[in-house]
């Protein structure tokens, strides 16, 4: 019996150690900034087309700028084509970005329309997307695409 009365102690700091290294492990990710947090937005949407390359898009073009309908990327994987906005922001995305793509795909003829960020989406938005059927790309789908452009520019450094 005496043996049982550390359990609960021993319970209680084992969460306490757990619940520490979440807090550090979840704030860790959340500082850190990856460089496409530095560009200005014109750069940035330069590095999403460099990512959409390295992921397997071709006749891949950024759009001259005003006058774009939202559209800051033109680009085809599959045969299917895309109107791409891409949205470097310190904050998450709401809708706008959602509707002004939604306009963009139309303008363009593209199948498909997409809003990449390096932040996050605004639950609004994340509703308005599903219903407009826009693809979100959020920053770790970005994270996920460097990892494909890393591994082909290795590749290329081998051959």
């Amino acid at each position: 019996m005496r043996g049982a009365s550390f359990t609960v102690p021993l319970l209680a700091i084992g969460c306490g150690v757990l619940i520490l290294l979440f807090h550090f492990v979840w704030k860790y990710f959340h500082t850190h900034s990856l460089p496409m947090d530095e560009l200005e937005g014109h750069e940035f949407e330069s590095y999403c087309a460099d990512l959409l390359q390295a992921s397997d898009f071709q006749d891949v073009r950024i759009t001259k700028g005003s006058g774009d309908f939202g559209t800051d990327i033109l680009a085809v994987k599959d045969g299917i084509s895309y109107a791409v906005q891409c949205k470097r922001y310190d904050k998450p995305v709401g809708v706008f970005a959602v509707q002004q793509i939604y306009a963009g795909r139309d303008y363009y003829g593209c199948m498909v329309g997409a809003v990449m960020t390096n932040q996050t989406f605004t639950p609004a938005a994340k509703d308005c997307a599903k219903k407009l059927r826009i693809l979100l790309w959020d920053r770790s789908k970005i994270e996920e695409m460097q990892q494909w452009q890393e591994r082909a520019f290795s590749h290329r450094k081998k051959s």
